[in-house]
């Protein structure tokens, strides 16, 4: 039995996350049935520890929110099959990992066969998802790095890196650093990355607009999306 919240003390940071961990090693299982319902902190799952996520705020969440504002109105638009949760859970194909969000959007007919959406917002099949949009922090060697093999492993098709702040390493972003929006596509089982700046159109009518595989319509630049940051 998993020890509740008050019992558990966090250990040092360490390793590539500079949120506070538990020292308890879980079972996904177990971490679904510990997580509060109501906290002023976000939790995940990675590889049996729990990590605590501050939830986003300021410029992070403004980010997070005017994407999926964009997007939500591309979904209603064309009329498709897709919604965006308020929250859920993707649990990795290893089972020793949960991830939260900041957008996701779902395949609404998909949801069918997943065995424990209705009871608890839980993502197992990469079908079920058609995009995920991680917007990047300071521990942003995870989603580069850690969740991006994580979504690959599971076969989500279409994956968004939204680096508004520079924060990741100069391997993944270039150098000099600068706000960079990531796009991966899955092909043969690996994303294949294209990557968009600001002031670094194409055109003068482009402006970078947001190449997307799901929504090749969407009338988004990265501007915009780096401007709802600002």
């Amino acid at each position: 039995m998993l020890a509740t919240p008050e019992k558990l003390r966090f250990a040092a940071p360490g390793g590539f996350n500079d949120s506070p961990t538990f020292r308890n090693t879980v079972s996904f299982d177990q971490f679904i049935e510990w997580l509060p319902e109501a906290s002023e902190q976000r939790y995940e799952l990675h590889r049996g520890v729990i990590i605590e996520m501050p939830k986003p705020r300021g410029k992070h969440s403004q980010v997070a929110g005017y994407t999926a504002l964009k997007v939500g109105i591309e979904i209603e638009r064309l009329t498709l099959p897709y919604f965006i949760p308020k929250e859920c859970i993707v649990r990795s194909l290893d089972k020793e990992s949960g991830y939260e969000l900041d957008v996701i959007v779902l395949d609404a007919p998909a949801l069918m066969d997943e065995p424990q959406w209705e009871s608890g917002s839980i993502l197992t099949l990469g079908k079920s998802i058609k995009v995920i949009v991680e917007v990047i922090s300071t521990n942003w060697r995870d989603d580069y790095f850690t969740k991006l093999g994580e979504y690959e492993a599971l076969e989500i098709p279409e994956l968004w890196l939204v680096d508004y702040a520079a924060f990741g390493g100069r391997r993944y972003i270039g150098s000099p650093k600068q706000p960079t929006f990531t796009v991966g596509c899955l092909v043969d089982g690996e994303y294949e990355l294209q990557q968009f700046r600001s002031g670094d159109s194409l055109s003068e009518t482009l402006r970078e607009r947001i190449l997307s595989p799901t929504f090749p319509e969407l009338n988004l630049t990265v501007d915009q999306v780096f401007a709802a940051g600002s």
